[in-house]
């Protein structure tokens, strides 16, 4: 399989027309080895436009939502960001690349193990590895300029917008399936917030987030 090959189509087919025109974003993806992340299983489908399992039912996202995802954070280099949902680590180096300092929390043993080994093995140390439950923020190292939510949540709780610093940018996805939508919230005041649609996708939730009240008869 040809992997530079694999990876420009993936940039020019998947990407690129999913209104993703940030030239930062392209020229990190267009050399990103993101197949060296992906579980050996599905190497070959490291460029596809589909969501590549992790085990226990995680996965990372198809790429041109992780591009969208740093499109619309906008992500500079002074921002302190905080990753919720470690994964493979893909996501975090590409962070990495382009924040001051990324947090990342990871809240299984197996992908804190195998984030933090892809990382070490591509030289990725300016990133705090933690292990836990981020479900409602992670107020260690809060506020935060750039937070980005992995998985999705049925309902958007205040936890991750308060943890933003002024002017600060959080990308989530709320709902449940089949009707999931990206939003990018911006924090404009001490208590104020504007909310954007992105677009629809659907991905599992985040471990623990809290589920809408049924109505039972």
């Amino acid at each position: 399989m040809n992997l530079q090959q694999a990876r420009f189509n993936m940039v020019e087919q998947q990407i690129r027309t999913w209104e993703v025109l940030d030239h930062m974003v392209l020229d990190l993806l267009e050399q990103a080895p993101r197949h060296e992340y992906v579980p050996e299983a599905y190497r070959n489908l490291a460029y596809a436009d589909i969501a590549v399992p992790l085990g226990n039912g995680e996965v990372m996202m198809p790429p041109r939502v992780e591009a969208r995802l740093l499109q619309s954070l906008n992500i500079g280099a002074e921002d302190k960001a905080l990753e919720v949902g470690t994964g493979s680590g893909f996501l975090t180096s590409l962070l990495a690349s382009l924040a001051r300092e990324v947090v990342s929390v990871e809240i299984s043993d197996i992908l804190a193990d195998q984030g933090r080994r892809n990382l070490e093995a591509h030289g990725v140390t300016d990133v705090i590895l933690e292990h836990g439950d981020a479900v409602r923020g992670w107020g260690t190292h809060a506020p935060y300029d750039v937070i980005a939510v992995t998985g999705s949540v049925p309902i958007l709780e205040p936890f991750f917008q308060q943890q933003l610093s002024i002017g600060g940018r959080l990308f989530i996805i709320v709902g449940e399936a089949p009707a999931m939508e990206a939003l990018l919230i911006r924090r404009t005041g001490e208590d104020q917030w504007f909310t954007e649609s992105l677009f629809e996708t659907v991905i599992p939730n985040l471990r623990g987030a809290r589920e809408p009240d049924r109505f039972v008869l």
